[in-house]
C-alpha cells in the first residue's frame, strides 16, 4: 500500500536528501460476468483509482453501494487478475436479474471525487427500504474516542499521511473492521464489501467512522448498507446533511479534541446515565 521515494526536504533553512513514503495509487477496472442462455459475457462497469489491496472487497462494496447486487448471494466468485493485478471480475450467480439501466454509463471516479446532486436523493426515495431503527443509543464519550481508535487501525497512514480510512464500530465501541485507501470512497466500499462477504448480519446499529469529511456519496453508501450512525473527523456537506436527515441517519462531524457536532437525528446520542438526548 506504500512505496519508498527519495525526496529533497527543506527544513531549518536547508535542503537535504531524505527517504519518504507515498501511498500507492493505481487504476482498477471492475467487471461483471453474467451467464444468459448458456453464454457468458463480461462487461466493464467502472474504473476507479485506488490503493491496491482488498480489491475483491472494493468490487463487492462498489456493486452493492450502486444497487447492482443486493447481497453476497448474488455473487458466484470474484477474480483478481490483469497484468498488474488491476482488473477484478465479479461473476454473478445464475438467475440474478441484473438491472442494466444502472449500467448505461461507465462509472469513472478519481480517488477524491464522485457525482452527486438533488436528483440522487429522489432516486434513493424510489427504493423501498424500511426505516433505520432509532431505539439504540451511543454515549457522547464513546463517539469522541472513535477517531483515535480508528487511527490505531491505520498501519500505513503514519508512514505516508496520504491514506483515508473507514472503520466500522459496534454500538459499544468495538472495532469490527477498518480499511485504508487513497480514496475515501474506496475505503468505504472496501469496508462495506468486507462486511457483505464476511456475512455481517446487520449494519443498522453500527457506527461508520470516516477519517475525513462526510460527502453525499459516502452517506449514500452508508444508507445503502443501512448504517445508522456516521461520524466524520471533517465537515459534512449540505447534501450529506439533507440525505442523513431524510433517511434517518445520525450524522456527526468534526469529531476531534473531545468535541463534535450532530447534524441529524440526535436522539441516538445519549448520556451514559440515560439522562435523555441532546
Amino acid at each position: 500500500m506504500i512505496r519508498p521515494v527519495s525526496i529533497h526536504r527543506f527544513e531549518n533553512g536547508a535542503i537535504h536528501r531524505a527517504a519518504d513514503f507515498v501511498a500507492i495509487e493505481e487504476p482498477l477496472e471492475i467487471r461483471i460476468r453474467e451467464g444468459r442462455d448458456g453464454k457468458w459475457t463480461t462487461h466493464a462497469v467502472a474504473v476507479t483509482m485506488r490503493t491496491p489491496g482488498a480489491d475483491d472487497e472494493l468490487a463487492a462494496g462498489f456493486l452493492y453501494s450502486e444497487s447492482i447486487v443486493n447481497s453476497a448471494a448474488d455473487i458466484a466468485l470474484i477474480e483478481v487478475g490483469g497484468e498488474r493485478g488491476n482488473e477484478v471480475t465479479v461473476e454473478l450467480r445464475s438467475g440474478v436479474d441484473l438491472d442494466w439501466g444502472r449500467l448505461k454509463r461507465n462509472f469513472y471516479t478519481t480517488s477524491s471525487c464522485g457525482v452527486c446532486g438533488k436528483a440522487s436523493l429522489e432516486a434513493l426515495e424510489i427504493e423501498d427500504a424500511p426505516p433505520l431503527p432509532t431505539d439504540f443509543g451511543i454515549a457522547p464519550e464513546l463517539i469522541a474516542s472513535l477517531p483515535d481508535r480508528l487511527r490505531e487501525a491505520q498501519p500505513d497512514f503514519g508512514a505516508t499521511g496520504g491514506l483515508h480510512a473507514a472503520g466500522l464500530f459496534s454500538g459499544d465501541g468495538r472495532l469490527l473492521a477498518a480499511r485504508e485507501d487513497v480514496g475515501r470512497h474506496n475505503a468505504t466500499d472496501k469496508l462495506i464489501g468486507h462486511g457483505i462477504l464476511a456475512g455481517f448480519p446487520d449494519f443498522a446499529e453500527n457506527i461508520l467512522v470516516l477519517s475525513g469529511r462526510a460527502s453525499f456519496e459516502l452517506l449514500q453508501k452508508a444508507w445503502r448498507a443501512r448504517i445508522g450512525v456516521v461520524a466524520a473527523v471533517g465537515a459534512p456537506s449540505s447534501l450529506a446533511v439533507e440525505l442523513a436527515e431524510r433517511f434517518g441517519i445520525t450524522l456527526i462531524g468534526f469529531v476531534r479534541d473531545s468535541r463534535f457536532n450532530v447534524y441529524s437525528h440526535p436522539q441516538r446520542v445519549r448520556e451514559e446515565r440515560d439522562t435523555g438526548t441532546i
